[in-house]
C-alpha cells in the first residue's frame, strides 16, 4: 500500500502572525516538502493543477514533477489533479510521457474535472459539458498513449490525422491513471470501464457518500471483468495535523482551521472532524482514524494526506512529515498488511505495469470475453438482430 502527501499549493496568510509567503517561496517550499517526504520514507508526492489565486500549484504539473524527479530517487510523483476537461489531451499525453522518461517511470496521474467554474471559459470550454468532456478527452488520451498514426475525430477538439505522440510512453507502457471524483458516478464508471484506478479525495465529504462511490466503482470493475470487486484499485485522501498530545494539536491548529478560506466560518473544527477525514490529534489518533477507513472502503492501495495548507508555516509542515515518517506510516504499513487477502493487488508501479503488458494482461476497455459486460453486449446484439429480422420482409424491405 502506498502512503504519501498531496498539495493544493494554496498561498494563505498565517492567522497567528499575519505573514503571507510569496509565490516564489511557496513554490520553493513545495519542492522542499517533496524531498522531505522521500527522506522520511513516504511513497508518493502529488500536486494539484491550478490556474487561479490563491493557489500556486502548477498550471502544468509535469514541470514541478520533473524538477522533483531530478532531486529524488524513489518517490512516486503524481498529480492530485490533472484537469482532463480543460487541458488538451495531446499536451497531457506528450508532457507526461516526457516526465515519465525523465523520472524513469515514477509518474502517475489522478484525473479530475476541476471544481473552479471560471477556469472552463478561460480555455474555451463549457462547464455544463464537464462530464462529456472528461469522457471524450480521456478516450483520446488513452488512444494517444497506445496507438501510432492515430486518426481521430470528436466533438470537443479538432480532428487528428495520422498523429503519433512524441515521445511515446516509456517501455510502451503509459503512466498509471487514477480517475478522481468526489461526486460524479459517471467518473467511477469511467475508471471501472478502463480498468484504471479510482481516487476519492474525500476531504470535504462524509464517509457514507465516499463509501457509496467506492462501492459503485468496485461493482463495475468486476462487471467489466478486470478482477473481483475487492481487487479494484482504490485511493483515498485525508488531512491531518498532529502533536504529541491531542490537546496541543487542537490548540495549535484551531486558528488555522477557523480562518482558512476553505474551512473557516462554517462548521466547527469538531463538527468538521466528525463528518470528514480531518484528524487533529496525536499520532495514535491519526493511526486509528486512518485504519478505520478500511472498515468502509475495503482494502485499498493509496492513501494521501494533505498537510501543507491553511497558512501553516513551513517549519510546522516539515514537523508533520517527521511525525508521519517516524510514528504513523510504519504502524499503518504493518496494520494494513494484517488480514489483507493475498489476491488484493498493491498499487501499480511502472515495473508491475511493464510485466502486465508483456504478459498480455492489460485491461480491455469495456470488458473482454468472459466478462458480464461482454455477455451483455452479445445478448443485446442478438436481440437487435432478431428484432431486425422480425421487421424485415423476405424481400429485404423494412416493414412499416
Amino acid at each position: 500500500m502506498e502512503f504519501g502527501i498531496f498539495t493544493i499549493g494554496d498561498v494563505t496568510t498565517d492567522p497567528t502572525d499575519g505573514t503571507t509567503v510569496s509565490e516564489h517561496q511557496r513554490i520553493k517550499n513545495t519542492v522542499e516538502i517533496a524531498k522531505k517526504a522521500e527522506e522520511v520514507g513516504l511513497d508518493v508526492f502529488a500536486t494539484g493543477q491550478h490556474h487561479n489565486p490563491p493557489f500556486v500549484a502548477p498550471a502544468n504539473p509535469p514541470i514541478l514533477l520533473a524538477n522533483i524527479a531530478a532531486q529524488t530517487q524513489t518517490l512516486e510523483l503524481s498529480t492530485a489533479t490533472t484537469l482532463i476537461t480543460t487541458t488538451d489531451p495531446v499536451r497531457i499525453a506528450e508532457d507526461y510521457s516526457y516526465a515519465q522518461h525523465l523520472s524513469d517511470g515514477r509518474i502517475s496521474l489522478i484525473m479530475g474535472r476541476g471544481n473552479t467554474g471560471p477556469v472552463y471559459p478561460w480555455f474555451g470550454k463549457d462547464i455544463r459539458a464537464g462530464i462529456p468532456l472528461a469522457v471524450e478527452n480521456y478516450n483520446l488520451l488513452y488512444r494517444l498513449w497506445r496507438e501510432k498514426n492515430l486518426d481521430w475525430e470528436g466533438k470537443f477538439r479538432t480532428p487528428l490525422g495520422g498523429f503519433t505522440v512524441t515521445p511515446t510512453p516509456l517501455d510502451e507502457v503509459p503512466p498509471f491513471v487514477w480517475h478522481g471524483s468526489i461526486r460524479s458516478p459517471e467518473v467511477a464508471e469511467q475508471a471501472a470501464y478502463y480498468g484504471d484506478g479510482f481516487f476519492h479525495n474525500n476531504i470535504f465529504w462524509p464517509t457514507s457518500h465516499t463509501a457509496r462511490m467506492i462501492q459503485l466503482y468496485r461493482q463495475r470493475y468486476e462487471y467489466y471483468g478486470h478482477g473481483t470487486a475487492s481487487q479494484a484499485i482504490v485511493g483515498l485522501g485525508g488531512q491531518v495535523f498532529m502533536r504529541k498530545n491531542s490537546q496541543d494539536a487542537v490548540r495549535e491548529f484551531r486558528p488555522y482551521f477557523d480562518n482558512a478560506p476553505v474551512y473557516g466560518h462554517g462548521p466547527s473544527l469538531e463538527d468538521f472532524s466528525t463528518q470528514t477525514p480531518l484528524t487533529v490529534g496525536s499520532p495514535q489518533q491519526v493511526i486509528e482514524r486512518t485504519l478505520s477507513f478500511r472498515d468502509w472502503a475495503g482494502d485499498y492501495q493509496r492513501q494521501l494526506f494533505l498537510i501543507d495548507h491553511a497558512g501553516l508555516p513551513q517549519k510546522t509542515v516539515l514537523e508533520q512529515l517527521d511525525l508521519l515518517g517516524e510514528e504513523v506510516i510504519p504502524v499503518l504499513r504493518e496494520e494494513f498488511a494484517k488480514g489483507r487477502p493475498a489476491d488484493v493487488p498493491d498499487a501499480p508501479t511502472h515495473g508491475s505495469l511493464v510485466i502486465r503488458h508483456r504478459e498480455g494482461r492489460d485491461p480491455i476497455p469495456g470488458g473482454g470475453e468472459g466478462s458480464r459486460a461482454f455477455e451483455d453486449r452479445q445478448a443485446r446484439a442478438a436481440e437487435a438482430a432478431q428484432n431486425n429480422a422480425q421487421n424485415t420482409t423476405p424481400e429485404g424491405a423494412v416493414r412499416s
